[in-house]
């Protein structure tokens, strides 16, 4: 039976404006509820900052969905119930000797949701998580199941991961895995800021993952470096690096928070799940009490961003909590930020003040738009659809997609509506 008590999203910043929320534990009820309702969205973990997720009909989560976890070593890829939170998907997948290439900074959040948005982890050789998606089940408008599959049209495929929830309710995806693999976590304080520019690609390759945490006024950062124990070693581990210090003790991205929700560091070896994410499953994720922008900009526009990026510092710093700057390796996928470009990724984790960071925001958008910056679609943006179309090629495919998929518009929302209209 449906609820009618309204949600919020993780952060408590958006309170949903659905009707009804759903959570159909099968297939078949699911297909019923999409048929007989005039809108429809799909809810996840609500890990988004924005309205993409809301609507004014009926919401559906997945959660009940029965788990799916069906693995084709010959193939190189396993089909999971797409509802399922990566960590849920990740235990189950090393299990049986396998993994995912890479994983996002939490692993609570559900594949689908991470998917649809191009949610991403770190790694310049590493793709965003939707790059790994060889197929895709979706409910369309009449309830029918419609699959996308790279061996069978690898274009469409690419137009309908990066889908928005435009597409209709995602409710399987066939993903490609690999072997096992371990990983150690490393951590090095007191980054001079200026290395980020001058010793750039040392830095970001010089581990599978790389994260550098900083607020942009201090004048340091903190280099998180993830090993995969069989690949070439990183740098000394006891040594200065860069003019780096290694830590010696636990690290939380937010300087002031405990560890104690963070996966393992200091070294110690571990499987690829546990080692990958910057939190573990089994705790509250990060802070929650916060807002959340990101802007992924073509790889060699990366210096003139941090020129931009520490002249707005003494303005950033008092709303963020923290800033993560990723690598991102190019991909095909129409909608995603790192679509056709090797992309430098600059996150933020604000205070949970609206007006206040909304107006940084603003000021960071009008110097790194025209440097290419193409915003996430789950976080906050201050930019006008039309300039963040303006960077994707392939937008006016995608809303033909929309139209072909969906024509009356029944997965149409408010958000989606501005960046695609119809008619």
């Amino acid at each position: 039976m449906p609820t009618t008590q309204a949600p919020t999203n993780w952060a408590g910043n958006i309170t949903f404006s659905a009707a009804r929320l759903h959570h159909p534990d099968s297939v078949d009820e699911l297909r019923r509820i999409v048929s007989s309702a005039d809108r429809v969205r799909v809810l996840g973990t609500g890990h988004s900052f924005n309205r993409i997720a809301d609507t004014e009909g009926d919401l559906v989560n997945l959660d009940r969905l029965p788990h799916r976890v069906e693995i084709d070593p010959g193939k190189g890829t396993a089909t999971i119930a797409a509802g399922m939170r990566y960590a849920h998907v990740a235990q189950a997948l090393h299990a049986e000797g396998f993994a995912l290439a890479n994983l996002a900074s939490l692993p609570h959040i559900t594949v689908a949701g991470a998917c649809t948005t191009a949610t991403h982890g770190s790694g310049s050789d590493q793709r965003c998580l939707a790059a790994a998606v060889a197929a895709l089940e979706i409910v369309g408008p009449d309830g029918e199941v419609t699959r996308f599959d790279r061996n069978e049209d690898r274009d469409r495929l690419n137009g309908a991961v990066v889908g928005l929830g435009g597409l209709g309710v995602v409710t399987a995806m066939t993903l490609d895995i690999e072997p096992t693999f371990d990983v150690a976590q490393w951590v090095w304080t007191g980054l001079p800021l200026d290395r980020l520019d001058d010793s750039f690609e040392e830095i970001f390759r010089a581990a599978y993952s790389v994260s550098v945490f900083t607020d942009w006024r201090s004048g340091e950062g903190v280099v998180w470096l993830k090993c995969r124990t069989d690949l070439p070693d990183p740098p000394e581990p006891e040594q200065p690096w860069l003019g780096a210090r290694p830590a010696n003790r636990h690290h939380h991205p937010v300087p002031a928070m405990p560890p104690l929700h963070c996966t393992e560091q200091l070294g110690a070896p571990g499987p690829w799940h546990e080692r990958l994410p910057h939190f573990r499953p089994d705790f509250t994720p990060s802070n929650g009490d916060e807002l959340q922008s990101e802007l992924l900009l073509p790889r060699e526009s990366a210096s003139a961003a941090f020129a931009a990026l520490r002249g707005l510092g003494d303005r950033i710093a008092p709303v963020v909590q923290v800033s993560e700057v990723r690598t991102v390796a190019a991909d095909e996928l129409w909608l995603s930020p790192a679509y056709g470009r090797d992309s430098v990724a600059f996150h933020f984790t604000w205070v949970p003040d609206h007006d206040a960071v909304i107006e940084v925001v603003g000021a960071m958008e009008e110097a790194l738009l025209p440097l290419g910056a193409r915003p996430h679609w789950g976080k906050l943006t201050t930019a006008a659809p039309e300039r963040v179309l303006s960077s994707y090629d392939r937008a006016g495919d995608f809303a033909g997609l929309l139209a072909e998929h969906d024509p009356a518009g029944k997965f149409r929302n408010a958000y989606l509506e501005g960046y695609f209209p119809t008619g």
